[in-house]
């Protein structure tokens, strides 16, 4: 496994862990530092003084102490040194008994201040330890609060460290979403572009380097918008004019009296021309700006191969198991797309078959024909506008071209993509990708 891996993809975990490891790092190292230094220090003090307050009963108490001096001591252990004494009149300690680890500090002063044996342990269920001293007569057991050697303000050391870890990451997280909330905006901004939908309320705002970004995105999408409109208008002018003068050929076609044969291929040339024309003003309009309105997929499949194949004899449709979203499209746009798809599908093989898969992101039309197919070397070329695999402009096989290019144009402008693969039928299977 790479660092790669497992550090954060997003710009903003990438910040948040810049800041992040740094305030865990030096949260770690404090604490180590509090832990093997203050701690440890202050805990030696405490427990220096509690062996010196024993001490000082034991010296008091003497080897062998009388039932009043006992008494005394006592009263005197709770009054000045708030410890419980306890006498347990000719108790022996048990020898090699083992220390809790926890005491070594106390164990150690405790051991350099009296010269008697003693056991230390904690009692069960509570917050107190006591302490065995052998003494002639008997043993003194002493309870004592573990506060006396144990520094409360460790554990407030350590709240107080993660406490304030929580405050300064809260207020990183606050900052930076301010600072990454601008590129979000200019990336959906540039993806709601690509689905071929408006930006209508798009400010820049954000660090100099963001503005930076937002502005240069702003004068690539006017210049493109102008690319756009300006080939479009010229296309659809150029196209539009030939229309007069086809019009006048086809009126006068109407009028001569000539050889039947060569008024019907001069007739078929003036076929061939409108077709050409009608497929150039279609992709003028394809890349013309059109509104996304919520549509049914499956309703316009349907009506797309209704068009192609009036007779319903050619087209096949399989329906759907599951149920077909409704979701924002160019109506207009998808149904040229589609009927495109199926005239190239017939004129080639002569039937087809559509089907309508639906993912988590995207929907996928698939038509397939049993028809010649076209080669793989090929098929990034054939989706250019007007290239066409074979050279002749018969009725039956020629054609403008622009099928694919239309149906290409067609996805890209709602940010899908258009997939030319091999049939299972034997011959070419078009993928039209459309996000949700």
């Amino acid at each position: 496994m790479r660092l790669r891996d497992v550090t954060p993809k997003s710009l903003f975990g990438r910040m948040l862990s810049i800041i992040l490891v740094p305030i865990i790092l030096v949260q770690i190292i404090s604490v180590s530092i509090f832990y093997e230094r203050h701690w440890d220090w202050v805990s030696r003090h405490m427990a220096n003084n509690l062996a010196k307050d024993l001490g000082l009963l034991i010296d008091e108490l003497g080897n062998e102490p009388s039932k009043d001096q006992r008494a005394l001591s006592a009263v005197r252990a709770r009054q000045y040194f708030n410890i419980i004494f306890y006498w347990l009149e000719g108790g022996i300690l048990k020898p090699n008994q083992s220390f809790n680890a926890k005491f070594e500090n106390f164990r150690i002063s405790l051991q350099e201040r009296i010269k008697e044996p003693f056991y230390l342990s904690s009692l069960e269920n509570s917050s107190q330890f006591y302490v065995d001293i052998q003494l002639a007569n008997g043993i003194v057991r002493m309870h004592i609060d573990n506060k006396r050697i144990f520094v409360p303000t460790g554990i407030t050391f350590i709240m107080w460290s993660i406490g304030s870890s929580v405050i300064l990451f809260s207020i990183a997280i606050i900052f930076l979403r301010g600072q990454v909330r601008p590129i979000l905006r200019l990336a959906n901004a540039a993806r709601q572009i690509g689905f071929g939908r408006k930006v209508d309320h798009y400010n820049i705002e954000g660090a100099t380097e963001v503005r930076i970004a937002g502005r240069a995105f702003q004068a690539m999408r006017h210049r493109i918008n102008k690319q756009i409109s300006e080939r479009t208008s010229l296309l659809a002018g150029v196209s539009h004019d030939l229309k007069t003068p086809l019009t006048r050929m086809r009126l006068q076609l109407a009028v001569m009296d000539e050889n039947k044969e060569i008024k019907e291929d001069f007739e078929k040339e003036l076929i061939e021309l409108e077709e050409m024309i009608d497929g150039y003003l279609e992709f003028a309009r394809n890349e013309r700006e059109e509104q996304m309105v919520d549509a049914s997929l499956f309703k316009l499949l349907q009506q797309a191969a209704k068009t192609s194949d009036p007779s319903g004899e050619k087209i096949t449709i399989s329906v759907p198991t599951d149920k077909i979203p409704v979701f924002p499209i160019q109506v207009q746009s998808i149904r040229r797309a589609l009927i495109n798809l199926f005239t190239n599908a017939i004129r080639y093989a002569g039937k087809a078959s559509a089907q309508i898969q639906i993912f988590d992101d995207h929907s996928e039309i698939i038509i397939d024909d049993n028809g010649p197919g076209i080669p793989r070397d090929k098929r990034d070329e054939v989706i250019l506008p007007f290239t066409r695999l074979e050279n002749s402009r018969n009725i039956k096989t020629g054609g403008t071209g622009l099928g694919l290019s239309i149906a290409k144009n067609s996805a890209l402008n709602h940010g899908g993509e258009l997939i030319l693969e091999d049939s299972p039928l034997g011959g070419l299977r078009v993928r039209l990708l459309l996000p949700l």
